[in-house]
């Protein structure tokens, strides 16, 4: 089964925007061009981590000048990231006055769980019903390699470890993987983005004593049982028990 997988990298990937992948597609022929490309591609997804990760505060003003700087890029990459981000919902354009990092709020991650939660709900009841046993082993395997990352870098300490969030995205969407509809995978991977983007700004006490890995084992058993109902319904508590401590710190800052 090992040598039939991807690596998480190459996982998370596939479900990733790949809208800057068509930029580079779209001037193949143009040496030029492409080096801007990978530019804009670059810039964008390091951009994005940064929004995602909090370094890029809410509402924080993106100048262009200084973004050149921190991402080592011209102009037109720049812009061009910006315009991508702004596509993503992770900024926003401020009339003629240039671009600015997304605000959040407790009310609008309020909506992005309970669309969140609308549409994987949809993927994963598709997926279990077309989903094989390759899909299956897929899925046994994304969870078993979660289940050995710990959630903190520290034991001290709440410290966020990139490789759980890789791993947990994987798992997450090999559930949702064979329900059929590239957009569909596409909205899922975009909102769970946004949605990582909410817990990292709501900080370590978003994440109280859990047992994550119970709550992902009750998820892929009721998956391999091909009980739909049982998986829709856990899968959503699982959300939703993050969500109650995401938007209570919203609330409090």
């Amino acid at each position: 089964m090992e040598e039939n997988d991807t690596s998480l990298e190459a996982d998370d990937q596939k479900f990733d925007d790949q809208t800057h992948c068509a930029l580079e597609v779209a001037h193949r022929a143009d040496p030029t061009a492409r080096k801007t490309a990978s530019m804009t591609s670059r810039a964008y997804g390091r951009m994005k981590k940064d929004i995602i990760s909090g370094r890029l505060r809410p509402g924080q003003k993106l100048k262009i000048d200084e973004l050149r700087q921190v991402y080592d890029a011209g102009t037109s990459p720049i812009r061009e990231a910006l315009s991508l981000l702004t596509s993503d919902y992770f900024v926003d354009r401020i009339d003629q006055r240039g671009f600015r990092v997304s605000n959040t709020s407790a009310e609008a991650f309020e909506e992005l769980l309970r669309t969140r939660s609308w549409l994987e709900e949809r993927a994963l009841r598709e997926s279990i019903s077309r989903g094989s046993h390759r899909w299956e082993e897929k899925v046994v395997l994304a969870n078993y390699r979660l289940s050995r990352i710990p959630r903190s870098k520290s034991e001290d300490q709440f410290v966020a470890n990139e490789d759980w969030e890789i791993a947990h995205k994987n798992f997450h969407m090999t559930l949702i993987s064979e329900c059929g509809s590239s957009l569909l995978l596409k909205f899922c991977d975009q909102l769970y983005q946004q949605n990582i983007r909410y817990r990292h700004l709501s900080g370590e006490k978003a994440y109280p004593e859990r047992n994550f890995v119970e709550e992902h084992n009750s998820i892929c058993d009721a998956v391999l049982s091909r009980d739909a109902d049982l998986a829709a319904q856990l899968l959503i508590e699982h959300y939703n028990n993050t969500g109650r401590f995401v938007t209570q710190e919203l609330l409090r800052n």
